[in-house]
């Protein structure tokens, strides 16, 4: 059998097996990705893999490097990828993304034994409230509803210009309020 036979056949068993499962998601034919524990787990990672031409003679590219593993150290994801590729290694020349897959969910404690997630660091001000929270709270705008602006561009002429007199309604009441009151005042 050819490479790309085997390959052919394994990713038809890799849909049939994984079909529905939400920790599976297949990139492209030759590309797939595998998560590793819940999403709420902070022991959870993404495993990134790229069949090469020749899979599976060759060792397929394992990576660590998708954006949900940012919270992993760099020591902890170095031991997970050299565990891997003890497990490659044994498996060579065969079939080995179910192997591999089923083994990392086996050992996800064994492989994240030294985790200790990533904490990015953030600036705290003299008020207690940090950089990052009074950031959010500068750029937030108000946000109108789809009737509010259909409301502001009907009175405006659809250039932004509000019409001559828009609020002459407001200003004849605002002068008869003012009038009773003074005249109540003599």
């Amino acid at each position: 059998m050819t490479a790309n036979e085997d390959q052919e056949m394994e990713l038809e068993a890799l849909r049939s097996i994984y079909e529905g499962d939400e920790c599976f998601k297949e990139i492209s034919s030759i590309s797939f990705q595998f998560r590793i524990g819940e999403l709420e787990d902070t022991k959870a990672f993404i495993l990134d893999i790229t069949w090469p031409e020749t899979y599976p003679e060759t060792a397929p590219h394992i990576s660590l490097d998708a954006f949900f593993n940012n919270r992993i150290s760099g020591e902890t994801k170095q031991v997970i990828l050299s565990m891997l590729e003890e497990q490659v290694e044994a498996n060579l020349g065969t079939a080995m993304m179910y192997t591999l897959f089923e083994w990392a969910k086996e050992n996800q404690e064994a492989l994240m034994e030294n985790h200790k997630p990533v904490v990015t660091a953030v600036a705290s001000s003299g008020d207690g409230t940090t950089a990052a929270s009074s950031a959010k709270k500068r750029e937030k705008k108000e946000q109108l509803t789809k009737a509010q602006k259909r409301r502001i561009i009907n009175r405006t002429d659809h250039k932004g210009e509000l019409p001559r007199g828009w609020n002459w309604v407001d200003v004849i009441k605002h002068v008869s309020e003012n009038d009773l009151l003074n005249t109540n005042n003599c």
